[in-house]
């Protein structure tokens, strides 16, 4: 359960501390004082809002979780704290933790009902609640629902690849024209890999090639001295090895560069500028010559495949039969078993009902398409009527109902339950049925709500009262008489009654 929780410069709140008992937490106060804000800050705790407190601090005990990462074993006690300055950092049990992994955590722990969000009746989301239920109650579903999920996505391969093919069929001969000139295009240059590089040194070579005959020519000159510097080192009795050797590396050199100018002279300077200049457009359009010739090999491929798509439709339809086949028969095997636990949460569910003065709630069940969830539709049905024609505190009942019978299948035992403006625009006799079942259901959770009616407010364990003066938000504990005076204010208004007073004594009582 939450026992402490602490806030600092949280909008319209400067400082926040408050601390907790298990069961049935009220919070009220007049409209637009700051109830909303709290239960978004205190909910951003567990990564379940945005934050918008600079700090903030939550203490819980007596949690059955069990984390080994953050070595929390059963009965700990959890700490989380939120930091925002630039960014917003969390913090487990001193430990920092990321915004998914916080709401994971959480998740197993926290629940919160929002009756202005109707989306818990989608057939998407009730398939995904049946779906972590019967994964509970059977041990071959999850293994049933990996199959159905590999085989489903499978198909949806096939069919991409078929829709292509009719896609292609329309604009076959556009398609092969296209590839062979692509095709073609690259052959008629038939690059080759380092070819640009190699013809570049040649262009330099060229380039430079007058200079260099006239340079050796200059420096050959050296040659003709050599007799007379061997004569000169003989008569200083100098050993000439060295010169000699000299003298050999350097006509060598001359010799071979002199080879390498009789390779250039059949060389067409024209055609090597021509060919450099069209593998600079390959290059600049694909990126390099491999990746080039990489796209041609691809070309190559698409116009083998165009030729034999015929062949392909073929078999790419006879595996779509398959496939299909396969996975509705795993899809109806999927809905037996949601079926079966659909009894469980419907049961639940009308448990609820009959002390919220409802009954006979129906999960239905339609077959539609195959689609990612399978084959089925989920509708409900309350005494025998559509959703669509029962009033609002109907719907408003029944939903409570739906959301608690979840949270029991959901969240761990003593878990937390938020509920928003659980019972705003109903009834005196709805809301007191409200309240029962909440206080039935404070028992086995401790529950954090918001309320506008005197008969919820009285049946709290601990009553909180949020107000605002000049501009800043307040939160208190109330005792009795603030009690009695607050429930007072929600049955007449600002002016309190006599009536009023003892209407509210009554409820308390």
């Amino acid at each position: 359960m939450i026992d402490r929780v602490y806030l600092e410069n949280c909008l319209s709140f400067e400082k926040v501390e408050l601390n907790f008992q298990n069961g049935l937490n009220v919070f009220t106060g007049p409209s637009g004082a700051g109830k909303s804000i709290l239960m978004e800050a205190i909910l951003s705790l567990f990564s379940l809002s945005d934050v918008k407190s600079k700090l903030g601090e939550v203490t819980l005990t007596n949690s059955n979780i069990k984390n080994e990462a953050f070595d929390i074993s059963i009965e700990d006690d959890i700490v989380i704290k939120t930091i925002k300055k630039e960014k917003v950092r969390f913090f487990l049990n001193n430990q920092t933790i990321s915004k998914k992994k916080l709401n994971e955590f959480s998740s197993k722990l926290i629940k919160h009902l929002n009756l202005k969000d109707t989306s818990d009746f989608q057939s998407t989301k009730l398939i995904n609640f049946l779906d972590t239920l019967a994964i509970k109650k059977d041990k071959d579903f999850i293994n049933k629902k990996e199959k159905f999920d590999s085989l489903y996505k499978e198909l949806k391969e096939v069919n991409l690849k078929l829709e292509k093919i009719y896609s292609d069929e329309s604009k076959l001969e556009d398609l092969k024209e296209f590839a062979k000139f692509e095709i073609d295009k690259i052959e008629s240059i038939n690059p080759k890999i380092e070819e640009y590089d190699d013809l570049n040194e040649i262009k330099k070579k060229l380039a430079k090639k007058d200079k260099l005959e006239d340079a050796i020519k200059d420096a050959s000159l050296v040659l003709n001295y050599n007799s007379a510097v061997n004569n000169a080192l003989e008569l200083l009795e100098v050993d000439s090895s060295f010169f000699d050797d000299t003298m050999n590396e350097l006509t060598n050199i001359f010799e071979k560069f002199n080879d390498s100018l009789y390779e250039l002279e059949d060389i067409d300077i024209e055609n090597v500028l021509d060919r450099i200049e069209k593998l600079a457009s390959l290059q600049k359009r694909f990126g390099s010559i491999k990746e080039c010739l990489e796209y041609k090999e691809e070309k190559i491929k698409e116009l083998e495949s165009y030729e034999n798509i015929s062949f392909e439709k073929t078999k790419l339809i006879k595996k779509q039969d398959e496939l299909q086949n396969s996975i509705k028969v795993l899809a109806l095997d999927l809905s037996d078993s949601r079926k079966k636990v659909s009894l469980l949460l419907e049961e639940k569910i009308n448990k609820y009902l009959k002390d919220l003065y409802l009954n006979n709630a129906k999960i239905l069940f339609e077959e539609k398409e195959l689609d990612k969830t399978g084959v089925d539709l989920i509708k409900f049905e309350l005494a025998g009527v559509s959703l669509e024609t029962i009033s609002s505190g109907e719907f408003n009942r029944l939903r409570l109902a739906l959301l608690t019978s979840m949270s029991e299948f959901d969240i761990v035992d003593n878990g937390v339950l938020f509920l928003d403006e659980i019972d705003a625009n109903l009834s005196g006799k709805e809301s007191e049925a409200i309240s029962k079942v909440l206080t039935k259901l404070a028992k086995s959770y401790q529950i954090f709500a918001i309320s506008h009616q005197p008969q919820l407010t009285s049946s709290s364990n601990q009553h909180f009262l949020v107000d605002k003066k000049d501009g800043k938000s307040l939160v208190k504990k109330l005792d009795n008489q603030g009690r009695i005076n607050e429930i007072s204010r929600m049955i007449s208004g600002e002016k309190i009654t006599e009536e009023a007073v003892k209407f509210a004594k009554n409820l308390l009582k």
